[in-house]
Order: structure tokens, then C-alpha cells, then sequence
């Protein structure tokens, strides 16, 4: 299910880079402070493309960790947009975006369209190492976290586009809705989330997994 999900949710990243107001507002800025609609735009296709370069990676050296562990290890949520490791995403996805906007969504068309047939081909149990962090995934739960990365940034260009987000299928969302929760609770704790979800009186000023 998880691989077919998220099938379904990089083809609403596709289709979203393919809007003309996209390429209309390419060197305008994002809703994302310091980003540019066409670095935000390259790293959201990127979140597609980066599957076949892990698929096509040599197995780990080490047992895949868990998701909470991994979000654990991720030194780009620590909130200082100037760090060293997020301006490189940024520019990571300035590069990624040099092709222009029309080349840019072919590319991202062309690996999901390479990933239909390889995705469902992956054994069970395939773990991958992963292109930035020196540690490993199930196959599964790395999909997972590209599935997050795309509702977030489909949000956030979206947003920068003043058009509407576009939908996830009910069970990536689910998955996305899920994973957040569970990091959230682990960077806040259980009671902090309960709260904000049930309890507006006594709710935290934040619970933001990201």
C-alpha cells in the first residue's frame, strides 16, 4: 500500500510543477523565507527523483534505524534556516531547477513514470542507504518520508502560488497525518499533543514536529 500511495502522491507533485503559474513565478519568492519559487519547486521534485537514485544504490552496511530515530539524527529541523545543511538544501534545489520549468517537470514526469514499474518489483524487506544521512531505511519507511516531504512543499508552493493545495489520496494522507503525530509527540511528548488536539484551554504554543 505504501508503495502505491506513494505513487499516487508523487503524481500530485507532478502534475503540480506542471502548472503554467509555476514557471510565471519562477524567480519570484516563496512562501519559505529564503527560498524562490524555482528552488522550492526543485526541491519538491526532487523528492520524486531522489527514489531512483536510492533504488539504484549499493545495500546498506547497517540495519535500517526506525523513522523516530532517523527524524531523530535529521540536523535540518533544528530551525536555523541559515545553517549550513539548509542553505545547501536550498541550493541543492536552485540546481536541480537551472533546467527551467518545462524541463524540470518532464524530469520529475520521467521518474515517476520509470518508478511505476520499479516500485512494486522492490522485495518486501529492502532496505536503502540514504543520500544524506549516514544511516539506512527500510524502503518503505524512506517512501514514507518523501511522502511527507510532498505534502509539505505541495503545500508550500501552493501557497506561494496563491492557488489551492492540492489533494493527497485519503491513505497517503493518513500516512502523513500519522507520521507527523508521532514525531511531534516525540519531540513535545504525548500529553502536549493530546492537548492541542483536544484541549484549546490548555493547548501549547506549539507542537510542530517540523
Amino acid at each position: 500500500m505504501i508503495r502505491q500511495d506513494f505513487l499516487e502522491t508523487a503524481a500530485v507533485a507532478t502534475t503540480l510543477l506542471g502548472v503554467p503559474a509555476v514557471g510565471r513565478a519562477w524567480d519570484q519568492s516563496s512562501a519559505l523565507r529564503e527560498f524562490r519559487i524555482r528552488g522550492l519547486a526543485g526541491h519538491l521534485a526532487s523528492q520524486v527523483t531522489v527514489v531512483a537514485a536510492v533504488l539504484d544504490s549499493p545495500p546498506p552496511a547497517t540495519p535500517p534505524i526506525s523513522l523516530l530515530d532517523h527524524y531523530g539524527r535529521s540536523t535540518w529541523t533544528d530551525g536555523d534556516i541559515r545553517s549550513d545543511l539548509n542553505t545547501g538544501i536550498r541550493e541543492a534545489g536552485e540546481q536541480t531547477a537551472a533546467v527551467g520549468h518545462t524541463a524540470l517537470h518532464e524530469q520529475t514526469a520521467a521518474a515517476l513514470a520509470d518508478l511505476r514499474g520499479r516500485l512494486p518489483a522492490q522485495p518486501p524487506d529492502r532496505a536503502v542507504a540514504l543520500p544524506f544521512g549516514p544511516w539506512a531505511l527500510t524502503l518503505d519507511d524512506f517512501l514514507a518520508t518523501r511522502m511527507l516531504e510532498i505534502a509539505v512543499h505541495c503545500d508550500d508552493l501552493a501557497v506561494s502560488l496563491g492557488i489551492p493545495t492540492p489533494a493527497l489520496p485519503r491513505s497517503a494522507s493518513d500516512t502523513v497525518l500519522a507520521l507527523l503525530c508521532r514525531w511531534s509527540a516525540a519531540r513535545h511528548g504525548d500529553t502536549a499533543l493530546l492537548r492541542a488536539l483536544a484541549r484549546a484551554e490548555r493547548a501549547p504554543a506549539t507542537i510542530t514536529a517540523l
